[in-house]
């Protein structure tokens, strides 16, 4: 063994208690790494030094007292457990500094500071709880961060229909408009936004609850397709959008809850014609597996295709809720399917696929 190649690890190898991100071996510890660490000298000198004090206090209280046979070697002991005491002293600081920085994060946490993280120092156990401690503050802090979005964006959805009430309301008590078909349509309207918009809360509320129930029975999709988009008709005929249909003959029975699977068709229809210039076309098709909702509209912005089937995600001219893809997802995702989007500057198509179901065919 070369001089001074016992006093620590070889070259470039770091120990698995050394600080993550801290270069090592530090340039103190000598020419390449090589030489006894910083705390091996200091132990070193501190033992020289209480050699040479427990000489001098030796000699000195032998020389006051006179006491025949005092040897200052004596005083070695003591000085050897008080240099003792303060490594272990110092080492426990070392020890109890990470858990100190944890215990200050936690209680950051506790008085709602998510931004709490705490350093990823120490040996891999303490650096593993340290990883998983910032990790779940900053889920708590995007936790935190959408749940306040998500009450900012229902506040402002529900004002817009109430405050339509409210002027029309006010309007033909004051006797400026009179209590007409005309006047109170606007009132039916809004009250239906804020129905539906309450009906799409209780099921966003229910499925991060894990409460969304499913009904299921067998369902020919097909029929309940067709009968989905003659009740969007009229909406499409005063927009001036075309609908048609291409289903396919003798479907297979598909096992899912026909009123939830209503509620996906008429949001990725109502969405559909929504976004569709008069004159356009949405049209719906459904085959043995899957079912389409493609349009003629002007698209989804490509920024905004990522986020589609998140809550309030909408674009820059939308005035629906912005939540109907994100509940036609959540259904379809409890049907253990899937639902895609695809869009240009032609139009923009969902489809969405369905697990196989019964494969007896409708009477």
């Amino acid at each position: 063994m070369s001089p001074g190649q016992g006093w620590g690890p070889p070259p470039g190898r770091r120990p698995p208690w050394w600080p993550e991100g801290e270069p090592f071996p530090p340039e103190r510890w000598g020419r390449r790494g090589y030489g006894p660490p910083p705390f091996i000298r200091w132990i070193g000198c501190f033992v020289l030094t209480a050699i040479v004090v427990a000489l001098l206090a030796g000699g000195l209280l032998g020389a006051l007292f006179g006491h025949e046979g005092f040897h200052p070697i004596v005083l070695f002991p003591i000085l050897v457990i008080i240099l003792i005491a303060v490594a272990v002293g110092g080492g426990v600081r070392r020890m109890t500094r990470p858990m100190s920085n944890l215990i200050d994060a936690a209680r950051r946490i506790e008085s709602g500071d998510y931004s709490a993280q705490v350093p990823e120092w120490g040996s891999s156990d303490i650096r593993s709880v340290a990883r998983a401690f910032n990790s779940m503050s900053a889920r708590l802090k995007t936790i935190d961060e959408q749940r306040r979005n998500f009450m900012a964006e229902v506040t402002h959805e529900l004002r817009t229909p109430l405050s339509v009430i409210r002027g029309q309301a006010e309007a033909i008590a004051d006797g400026v408009y009179p209590a007409d078909e005309a006047h109170l349509a606007p009132i039916l309207d809004a009250t239906h936004t804020l129905d539906r918009l309450v009906e799409d809360l209780k099921t966003l509320v229910d499925t991060d609850a894990g409460n969304l129930v499913l009904h299921r029975e067998p369902t020919d999709l097909g029929a309940l397709v067709r009968d989905t988009v003659e009740s969007f008709r009229p909406q499409a005929e005063s927009a001036g959008v075309t609908l048609t249909t291409e289903i396919a003959e003798n479907l297979p029975l598909k096992d899912v809850d026909p009123s939830r699977m209503r509620q996906v068709v008429g949001n990725l229809l109502s969405n559909a014609i929504r976004h569709t210039p008069s004159g356009g076309s949405v049209k719906v098709a459904v085959d043995a597996s899957s079912f389409t909702v493609a349009d003629t509209g002007e698209g989804i912005p490509p920024e905004l295709q990522p986020h589609v089937f998140e809550r309030f995600a909408k674009g820059p001219n939308s005035t629906g809720s912005g939540l109907g893809l994100a509940i036609a997802r959540d259904i379809i995702s409890a049907h253990s399917g899937r639902i895609e989007v695809s869009s240009s500057a032609s139009g923009t198509t969902l489809t969405v696929t369905l697990p196989a179901g019964h494969s007896s065919r409708p009477e």
